[in-house]
């Protein structure tokens, strides 16, 4: 049984379908951008079309030529009319094959051109709706969508359209050479076809919206369970993985079942519609030829007319249900398209003007939701090529900092500037360029490792990938591995250990060069040696640009220039680390807890380390 792609039921809030009027009218600005392609296309539909109905007018001639007397006829004749068949026959072919050339171009552009701009507009949309996205069911939409302009434009201008030519062309004939009879019983039909067809598959579409819903789920279900192999092992949960996504398959085959029965009663009906209108039409056309008001010929022309307009109109059916299916798929990647982008650039924005690098939050309020404020009031300054910590427990807003100064979001209260320069009256993509950021769970591209360091900087060289590299402590380890920078990460990166994919992240911010650095969390995945090694290099890194680390270790903040105690979204303490030690507040009570813990940790190593000896004197 073939599985319908279809559109996915919108949330209740979403409930408003776009019409498939509005759909086809998204759609035509880019088949339009090829007016002469489609011009010449449409020229060539008409053309095969006439052919085809010409062929059996001339079968007609040649039939009714062999039933005449002379013998000069019977040779002349169908000679002529037999090569004037093959023609015919011929430019059917030749016509609508070169319609097929002429539009492919088309076709296919629209299709890249119309996944293009989606592509681009999600990248586009706030970190707000990608964090309550579902990725398999976004890019199933997608790829439905681009697969619908494909079908929308195939079924509308390869079938319906050429059908209706032919109807219009076998009416005129019908009408000027025969008795109404032939004409009413043809429109009946069709009227009575279209119609029938229509009704059942308009109902049966709910059953379709239905199954692509739980398509969506399934597949959502399947590829969230994927990505979290580990976490599933961890928890030898195969089985309930498995069970929740049969669930899914379940409620889905519920509905391709019922999809597939409406199927069968519209197959019925239309055949029974068909069966019917050619019975009666070649009753009347034999009755025509026994009162001699028809040839033999006639009969041949009327029965080829019915067979040239039935077997497309059999597909009718199958063609409406696609290009209804179409029409639902392109409306949600086009309601992807419309979806609304939080974080814009004004109008006539300009680009960032980078001088001296000065950082300021003035009195920034900020809230994911309105009735959960994060940030209250917070205000701070970075000067030019200094280095401000960020210190608290979680939850305190330490990471939105960051997320607020690369605008993924903007402030609800207050402002960030950088160099005098409001960040909402900059350019989104000038303010990333002058920044990079070291985050706390590095995710990685599933490439090479070469590839995730040039990430930062995609036109450097390799020389420069290794440079960074170097600078970052991973060089000896990569080239110490079979394939070198060449070796792959995997999903999510998930081949290195958490150190490892933290210094490709470093590495890479290295390479970007920025202005700004944003350390978060940027050495929380190594060991307290390597964190030392690659902490004298960060400090170096960041020696002569603007920095905000973001810490949870407070020994690697220990020389930064002020340190700010953000708790609950307030900034309670600031300082250097001298002064804020000398304070004994929240900060002092953070480091007399670390430390303890490191003595403490310190104290088991090398308990360990005094067991495993006498066990081997022993």
């Amino acid at each position: 049984m073939r599985r319908a792609s279809s559109l996915p039921l919108p949330a209740p809030s979403d409930r408003a379908f776009r019409g498939d009027w509005q759909t086809v009218r998204a759609l035509l600005p880019y088949l339009l951008a090829y007016r002469g392609r489609v011009v010449l296309a449409l020229a060539c539909l008409v053309a095969a079309k006439l052919a085809n109905v010409g062929v059996p007018l001339v079968l007609k001639g040649i039939v009714d030529s062999l039933t005449l007397p002379s013998a000069t006829q019977v040779l002349v004749l169908p000679i002529a009319l037999l090569f004037a068949y093959g023609v015919l026959r011929l430019s059917t072919t030749a016509f609508t094959e070169l319609r097929e050339y002429l539009f492919a171009k088309v076709t296919q552009r629209a299709v890249r051109t119309i996944a293009l701009k989606t592509f681009r507009h999600l990248h586009a949309l706030s970190l707000r709706f990608h964090l309550a996205r579902h990725t398999g069911g976004l890019t199933r939409d997608v790829e439905r969508g681009t697969r619908g302009i494909s079908t929308l434009i195939g079924f509308t201008l390869f079938s319906i359209l050429p059908t209706l030519i032919e109807i219009g062309l076998v009416s005129a004939i019908l009408v000027a050479r025969y008795d109404l009879w032939f004409i009413g019983i043809t429109v009946v039909a069709l009227c009575a076809y279209i119609l029938y067809t229509v009704t059942i598959t308009e109902w049966r579409t709910g059953f379709r919206r239905q199954m692509n819903e739980l398509d969506s789920k399934a597949n959502t279900r399947a590829i969230d369970s994927l990505l979290n192999y580990e976490t599933v092992k961890y928890f030898n949960n195969e089985e309930f993985e498995a069970i929740r996504y049969d669930e899914s398959l379940q409620r889905w085959e519920s509905a391709a079942v019922r999809s597939q029965t409406s199927l069968s009663l519209l197959n019925i009906g239309q055949s029974a519609i068909i069966a019917v209108a050619v019975t009666l039409i070649m009753w009347r056309a034999t009755l025509g030829v026994v009162d001699r008001s028809m040839t033999i010929g006639d009969l041949v022309l009327v029965n080829a007319f019915m067979i040239q307009l039935y077997i497309p109109l059999n597909f009718l059916g199958v063609i409406y249900r696609e290009i209804k299916q179409a029409l639902a798929d392109m409306e949600r990647m086009f309601r992807l398209i419309d979806e609304n982008a939080e974080v814009k650039d004004a109008p006539g924005a300009r680009p960032l003007k980078l001088t001296a690098g000065e950082v300021r939050f003035d009195h920034v309020d900020f809230h994911y939701e309105a009735n959960r404020q994060i940030l209250f009031d917070v205000s701070f300054t970075i000067p030019p090529g200094r280095t401000i910590a960020v210190v608290g427990p979680s939850g305190s807003g330490k990471s939105t900092l960051a997320r607020l100064l690369y605008r993924f979001y903007d402030v609800t209260g207050g402002r960030i500037s950088i160099d005098g320069q409001d960040l909402r009256a900059v350019q989104q993509e000038s303010l990333r360029a002058a920044i990079a950021i070291v985050p706390q769970d590095t995710v990685l591209f599933n490439d090479s490792i070469e590839y995730n360091i040039a990430y930062g900087r995609p036109e450097a060289s390799h020389q420069e990938i290794i440079g960074a590299a170097r600078l970052a402590q991973i060089h000896d380890f990569v080239a110490a591995l079979p394939e070198g920078y060449a070796t792959a990460v995997g999903e999510r990166g998930l081949k290195l250990s958490g150190g490892e994919k933290q210094r490709v992240a470093i590495a890479r911010a290295i390479l970007k060069n920025p202005r700004l650095l944003i350390f978060d969390e940027a050495t929380s995945a190594l060991d307290s040696k390597s964190e030392r090694m690659i902490q004298a290099e960060l400090e170096q890194i960041s020696a002569d640009r603007t920095t905000l680390t973001i810490a949870h270790r407070l020994s690697t903040i220990v020389g930064a220039d002020q340190i700010l105690v953000l708790e609950r979204g307030r900034i309670s303490e600031r300082g250097t680390h001298a002064e804020l030690l000398v304070a004994g507040g929240a900060y002092a009570r953070m480091w007399a807890l670390q430390q303890q813990e490191q003595r403490e940790s310190g104290a088991a190593s090398s308990d360990e380390e005094a067991t495993s000896a006498g066990r081997v004197i022993a």
